[in-house]
């Protein structure tokens, strides 16, 4: 595979930090964020805001914006101190108390006074060994389809599932409007453990305190980001993505609905651990990072199932999180970007991974736009029935750190039934190989049709870390020939 041109090893580590939102830099010469004066109202972030507009403006659709994130907890428990560590997190993070009222006609955060949290239980130890864990994601999955009130909160619910005397599960469901990867995966789990053994040993917090919030962000971004700052992200997004941006001819299973019913379902997956390594290797010797081959292979996958040359597949860049004051603290810091990938010259799968590599690096220098400002002034094409821009997205979740305790966190035990997109691949790295789930709008898929797709997509990454020469059209042929045809045929 060609060497030509990689990232320096310090660019390369900066990116995929970043990707991952592990590491801030700074804004152009704007100023550092400072604390707002006690009693300022805030505005939302921008994001935020879309969110909150979104939630007011469709009504009656599924828990869009339901997180669910689980703590498997290994080990005797001590429930006072694991409250105790909850409290000290919730009033250490303002964002995890914060509610969202309207103030002259403008959406604004409201802090709330920090209060003891005290963990609701739910004791299966009745059960039977079998039934305890079912019966567990059973009882959650319902309140995770339980809506949040923006305006009233609390926007998070715990609850606390004993399995038996050593075998705790924490379930967590937060709106997304005060959680993102970062918070879920690296921030809460490391707080949460750095508090318990230190209070479990009667020792004071280890953590330090926090130099701004989330509110004191959104003060600062609304600030930054205008006049000429705004006007060159949106000009750069106006080029990349036309009026006349093609549509994506995803293979449904059904017939689209008029209106977007935001209904989701999801299926998880693995990729073996010698497929993980191949990918890594391929990225490193791409000068690129991991993600960037992943986005290449779905790109590529997408390309072979519709043959459309130009493809748009979205992502969730942790825009927010450029600045390095926010890096510890919990909220949301996400924005969905677009990128468009041109296949007309049917390159390489070594060549793809170049251009990937370029695309990615100019978007994010550009993502501090919310997507949805960026639909409302440039009205791509698509209609109701079509998220704004693309209609498949991908990820890849952050890293989660090592802990002292016995504890660890997933995504993957329970769904809220909404989606955003008609399909998002979520891929979660693990030293025990790749992860993800593949979450889908059952309006338009039937289960069989991701299955086959999450088996296609291995295939052809699998080809991809074989032989990245192959040119693309080639990988593609990895796709059996009946599925090809039946997806072509059904537009």
């Amino acid at each position: 595979m060609p060497e030509a041109a990689p990232l320096s090893e310090e660019k390369r580590n900066l990116l995929q930090k970043y990707l991952r939102g592990e590491v801030g830099q700074s804004s152009g010469k704007s100023s550092g964020i400072t604390r707002r004066s006690p009693g300022d109202t805030a505005p939302l972030s921008l994001t935020q805001q879309e969110l909150w507009l979104r939630e007011l403006h469709v009504p009656g659709i599924p828990p869009l914006y339901n997180e669910c994130i689980t703590l498997y907890m290994k080990g005797p428990l001590d429930v006072a101190v694991l409250e105790a560590s909850f409290t000290e997190i919730v009033r250490r993070h303002e964002a995890w108390r914060t509610t969202f009222e309207t103030a002259n006609g403008q959406p604004v955060q409201v802090i709330q006074p920090a209060s003891k949290v005290i963990l609701p239980v739910l004791d299966l130890r009745r059960l039977g060994k079998a039934e305890r864990e079912v019966e567990a994601v059973r009882c959650v999955a319902e309140d995770a389809r339980r809506p949040f009130d923006l305006r009233r909160g609390p926007l998070l619910r715990p609850t606390l599932v004993k399995l038996d005397y050593d075998e705790h599960r924490l379930f967590l469901i937060a709106h997304q409007i005060i959680l993102d990867g970062m918070s879920a995966y690296q921030i809460f789990v490391s707080e949460l453990a750095a508090l318990y053994k230190a209070f479990s040993a009667g020792r004071p917090s280890p953590l330090p305190e926090l130099p701004v919030q989330c509110a004191d962000f959104a003060c600062w971004q609304r600030q930054w980001l205008q006049g000429e700052v705004l006007a060159k992200q949106v000009d750069y997004w106006r080029k990349q993505l036309p009026s006349d941006l093609p549509v994506l001819h995803w293979p449904n299973d059904k017939p689209r609905p008029v209106d977007r019913s935001f209904r989701g379902a999801f299926q998880p997956f693995a990729l073996p651990v010698p497929l993980t390594g191949a990918l890594r290797e391929l990225s490193r010797r791409a000068g690129g990072t991991l993600f960037m081959t992943l986005l290449a292979g779905f790109a590529a996958l997408l390309h072979g199932y519709t043959s459309q040359e130009d493809i748009v597949v979205g992502t969730l860049s942790p825009s927010g999180r450029k600045r390095t004051e926010v890096q510890a603290l919990l909220g949301y810091f996400l924005n969905p970007v677009a990128l468009r990938v041109n296949f007309g010259n049917h390159s390489t799968f070594s060549e793809l991974l170049l251009q990937v590599r370029g695309i990615l690096s100019e978007a994010i220098s550009h993502d501090d736009v919310p997507l949805e400002f960026l639909a409302r002034e440039l009205k791509p094409n698509g209609g109701p029935s079509r998220s704004p821009f693309f209609t498949v997205a991908m990820s890849l979740q952050p890293p989660t750190p090592s802990l002292d305790l016995e504890w660890s966190v997933t995504s993957m035990d329970v769904e809220s039934g909404g989606a955003s997109w008609d399909l998002y691949i979520a891929f979660i790295d693990r030293p025990g190989g790749m992860i993800g789930r593949a979450q889908y709008n059952p309006d338009l898929f039937e289960g069989s049709a991701i299955t086959a797709m999450l088996a296609d997509l291995r295939t052809l990454l699998e080809g991809a870390a074989l032989n990245p020469e192959q040119r693309v059209s080639e990988l593609c042929r990895l796709i059996p020939s009946d599925r090809r045809q039946a997806l072509t045929e059904n537009p």
